[in-house]
């Protein structure tokens, strides 16, 4: 039998590392609007790219970064006056797989709010080359899944419709989108927003696109092929008046014969996993601006009972 720990870092244990304060890096200078980077240089000055990570990439969400990739950040300005901006999500995507890697985002005070509703605004990510683009249009025998919810981001109606950006969709079967990811989109949600819970939740979600994790690619009108993932992945990390705490999950791209909204929390629970194996699993390096001692005993344990599950 499984066994799952219930893990507490004293405040010791963080002692001149990161902070997981409920004001940690939520506001970032520069404005609202989107940007990426070319992971490891190179590339056309018409990419308008730029060959070093920005500051976005030190975030406690952010997995490490792939060389060859793109790193893409989506914000919105706090207001209209102010120069400082709030990270919508980012993302890294892989232009050999027309997909994203990872996407990673944050519940906090500045986004954990719901002021709006759902816009679908349907829209190739404007950060992306156009070579890189594929088309608004639904995916062929797949529905467009959100990997970054658009449930997510209610906090700003620009936010929720930064949501709808292609590079934030992933080919997903009907079944599985409407009656299975989104139980697992309600769970982050619900704990997100409660602020019982977490002064602030880290999320990184996605689709496997290596060889090997893969159902194949679904066409474009264009002539472009999206990869078709054969497992979804999330990684959470909570923090709560300094104390960290990490679930994973590891579920494979079918249909389950669920109806919406109609999976319990022990179906949920099968597909539990360690950070330490969901890495393992997807060759992702999760939450590597831990500091190193809390990496190291919240990435190998995980809670059930923490979780609601």
């Amino acid at each position: 039998m499984r066994k799952h720990f219930h893990v507490f870092l004293l405040a010791a244990l963080l002692a001149g590392a990161a902070s997981c304060s409920k004001t940690e890096n939520e506001i970032l200078l520069g404005g609202g609007g989107s940007s990426s980077v070319l992971l490891g240089g190179g590339g056309s000055s018409s990419d308008s790219l730029t060959s070093q990570p920005s500051g976005y990439a030190a975030r406690m969400e952010v997995p490490a970064l792939k060389t060859g990739n793109l790193f893409i950040q989506h914000s919105t300005a706090v207001s209209s006056s102010s120069k400082d901006s709030v990270m919508t999500y980012c993302l890294e995507f892989d232009p050999d797989k027309l997909h994203s890697r990872w996407v990673a985002f944050r519940f906090d005070d500045r986004t954990r709010g719901k002021e709006t509703s759902r816009t679908d605004a349907w829209a190739d990510d404007p950060s992306l080359p156009a070579r890189y683009q594929v088309g608004t249009s639904t995916f062929t025998g797949y529905t467009r899944g959100h990997l970054c919810a658009s449930a997510d981001r209610l906090y700003s109606r620009d936010a929720n419709a930064q949501t709808f950006y292609m590079s934030n969709m992933s080919p997903q079967l009907y079944d599985f989108n409407s009656n299975y990811w989104t139980s697992y989109e309600n769970l982050i949600q619900k704990k997100g927003r409660d602020t019982g819970f977490a002064d602030t939740l880290y999320v990184v979600k996605g689709g496997t696109i290596e060889d090997g994790q893969t159902l194949g690619t679904v066409s474009r009108t264009s002539g472009k092929n999206v990869v078709v993932p054969k497992y979804y992945f999330i990684a959470l990390l909570k923090c709560k008046n300094n104390t960290y705490e990490s679930i994973g999950f590891w579920v494979e791209h079918k249909n389950y014969g669920y109806a919406q909204y109609s999976v319990p929390s022990s179906e949920m629970a099968n597909h539990a996993v360690t950070i330490d194996r969901l890495e393992s699993l997807t060759g992702i390096d999760f939450f590597p601006n831990l500091p190193d001692a809390a990496e190291k005993v919240v990435e190998a344990s995980y809670s059930l009972a923490t979780w609601g599950l």
